[in-house]
């Protein structure tokens, strides 16, 4: 035992035959909190000696506390000590059936819980809280959703039947395809010496729109019919897809088969005699590179991304074609498959379409990024349905191709604006919002998927492309300088008019 300080020990207490040395010595520190080390914070807790207090022989029991100045007996310390018990005991409770039960009980806990401790529950409960975010499923399949509620609709009733082949388009893939091609069609320059007397169309006509959506529509819901109709059992193995129209059994394959049919002939028709020949053409390539190629390919190689992100990127240029072909020279007809080239080789292959091949680039850069980290979350029902996605055979590759897509997204808007399609601040704004971009697909790289990283992209890529097509609408070549001229009432070109 040792003998340091053993007189002013003994001094100090007033029951010399009851403390030991060595238990002066520990009651002589008690005073200076600052001098005792860390592991003896809890007993400071729970035993509070202060100098000149009395201590009794229960001061040697397991968890007794000392008799104070006041004279209190050990009984009132110990119905105090069940009182604490008790609090912390109830706190546990509380928190285990829920938040909110008992913020009494909570506050208790936290102040009997030592501060380190605190930390690390607080830090616990953030990673969690992530986790929980990470896992939560994505929206449900609107195909999906309208499959229910036709399921539950009385059988035979209009609502039945318009919400099942409703279903069979994918209407929330349609309507996207459908938005990049109108963008596309907006975001065409038009020239300002053209007025609609110069020209037999009128300059980026209403009618033609109108022809432009419509036919875009129904051949994507022709593709996503065909493509519904050739899996139906792989469907049938995957959460997002099993309530699928053909899946539950809400049409017959035959009748999907008369939707497909009748809506690519219905489609390329509106396309060829309402737009040009060129876009229908594209039109109907896409329904036989989604129906034909993508689709089986899904079961074969993980290239499949590669061709999907193709079929993407041809509805940007069929609206740059739309709007392109009301200031071309050539009529192209069915009796002359030569002007029929002639027109297509004048939309696509001149310095002219180069803002068309941009979108188009646009939109087959952005799919990776997006189709990645949506479909990271289901890989392993990707897998289990016999799909080889590049997700469930190598994250890693995956994460990389994402990233380096997402770089590739700066250089496409700057074409935009080198090619005078859009002005010059237009690679200012869209640099914003392709940044943000940029960092959720280094940190899906980084963390290989995990920590929320795949959900964090998916949503930003939600949101990018219909910011960076508004953006290049609004910024489009000469059209801040055209509305300030109508608002300050300056004329156009009124030099140029007076020589002609």
């Amino acid at each position: 035992m040792s003998l340091r300080r053993p007189l002013l020990a003994l001094v100090n207490s007033p029951q010399k035959s009851t403390v030991c040395f060595s238990c002066a010595r520990k009651l002589a520190r008690a005073a200076h909190r600052g001098d005792r080390s860390f592991h003896h914070a809890l007993r400071a807790k729970q035993l509070v000696v202060a100098k000149g207090d009395n201590v009794d022989r229960k001061f040697f029991w397991q968890n007794a506390f000392r008799r104070d100045q006041a004279g209190q007996s050990p009984e009132v310390h110990e119905g105090r000590t069940q009182e604490v018990l008790m609090s912390r005991e109830g706190a546990k409770q509380a928190k285990d059936i829920g938040p909110g039960v008992s913020t009494t009980a909570d506050a208790a806990l936290a102040a009997e819980e030592p501060p380190h401790r605190r930390r690390k529950r607080m830090k616990e409960e953030v990673a969690a809280a992530a986790q929980t975010a990470a896992d939560a499923p994505l929206p449900p399949d609107a195909s999906s959703t309208l499959s229910r509620s036709a399921a539950a609709a009385p059988a035979q009733s209009w609502k039945r039947t318009f919400s099942t082949y409703l279903a069979l388009t994918k209407p929330r893939l349609a309507f996207l395809i459908v938005l990049t091609t109108t963008a596309s069609y907006s975001i065409y320059p038009t020239p300002d010496i053209l007025s609609t007397s110069a020209i037999d169309a009128p300059s980026l006509s209403t009618l033609t729109l109108l022809f432009l959506t419509s036919g875009t529509f129904l051949a994507i819901a022709s593709a996503n019919t065909l493509n519904m109709l050739f899996e139906p059992a792989h469907d049938a193995k995957m959460s997002r897809t099993k309530n699928r129209p053909l899946v539950r059994g809400l049409v017959s394959k035959r009748a999907a088969t008369l939707f497909a049919v009748a809506s690519a002939l219905l489609g390329t028709a509106l396309l060829w005699e309402g737009v040009n020949p060129t876009t229908a053409i594209l039109g109907a390539t896409n329904i036989g590179l989604y129906a034909f190629a993508y689709t089986p390919l899904k079961r074969i190689h993980p290239v499949n991304t590669w061709v999907g992100a193709i079929v993407g990127a041809i509805p940007p240029l069929m609206g740059w074609c739309a709007a392109a072909s009301q200031y071309s020279t050539t009529n192209a007809t069915i009796a002359d498959p030569a002007s029929i080239i002639q027109e297509a080789k004048e939309l696509l292959f001149t310095e002219q379409a180069a803002g068309g091949w941009l979108i188009a680039a646009l939109l087959f850069a952005w799919q990776f990024p997006h189709f990645f980290a949506l479909s990271h979350g289901v890989r392993n029902e990707y897998a289990s349905a016999g799909y080889k996605m590049l997700t469930s055979t190598n994250t890693p590759m995956a994460a990389r191709v994402s990233l380096r897509y997402s770089l590739a997204m700066f250089p496409i808007c700057g074409g935009l604006s080198y090619y005078q399609v859009t002005d010059p601040s237009f690679l200012v704004t869209s640099s914003i919002i392709n940044g943000w971009m940029l960092r959720e697909a280094w940190r899906f790289w980084w963390f290989n998927a995990e920590r929320g990283s795949a959900r964090a992209l998916f949503w930003a890529s939600v949101w990018q492309l219909p910011i960076a097509l508004v953006l290049a609408m609004v910024q489009k070549k000469g059209l801040g300088e055209r509305l300030w001229r109508g608002i300050a009432g300056e004329p156009e070109y009124e030099d140029e008019w007076d020589d002609e």
